[in-house]
């Protein structure tokens, strides 16, 4: 599970002491990769692979981004449990890494990546994501067609 931030504001080479005033809001997000020998660009690229939801909670909402609860649960099983703390760089700098590459307009998306507890699913499990203040997601893995 990550924290999906949404922009707002357009922006390049953006400071992270700036960044948050480029964000609309947050959501859930789920980055699915297909495990395995496929090409590397493609592992991410799939229909359905990135998951957003349950909605967008706005900015205001949400005093710190850098300290939430987040945990997902397959089939009733805990496989992560965190805080957005424990996450490799924290939003602020997400947005100043990204923004020296790529201009970013409002409506993008930002995910944050994910912490330690990833894991297999398979076609019939049902993952429920939950991060504090934003609230939960059920979303049953099926097939590809």
């Amino acid at each position: 599970v990550e924290l999906a931030a949404i922009i707002g504001k357009a922006g390049t080479n953006i400071k992270a002491e700036n960044a948050l005033d480029h964000v609309a809001g947050y959501s859930i997000g789920l980055d699915m990769t297909t495990r395995g020998k496929e090409l590397q660009s493609f592992r991410k690229s799939s229909d359905t692979y990135s998951v957003l939801g349950p909605w967008l909670v706005t900015k205001d909402e949400i005093e710190d981004p850098n300290n939430l609860d987040l945990s997902i649960m397959v089939n009733g099983v805990e496989r992560q449990k965190s805080n957005t703390s424990q996450l490799v760089y924290n939003v602020q700098k997400c947005i100043e890494y990204t923004t020296t590459r790529y201009t970013l307009y409002p409506g993008d998306i930002i995910m944050t990546g994910t912490p330690d507890g990833v894991g297999p699913v398979e076609p019939g499990d049902t993952m429920i994501a939950n991060i504090e203040k934003i609230g939960s997601m059920e979303v049953s893995v099926r097939a590809a067609k």
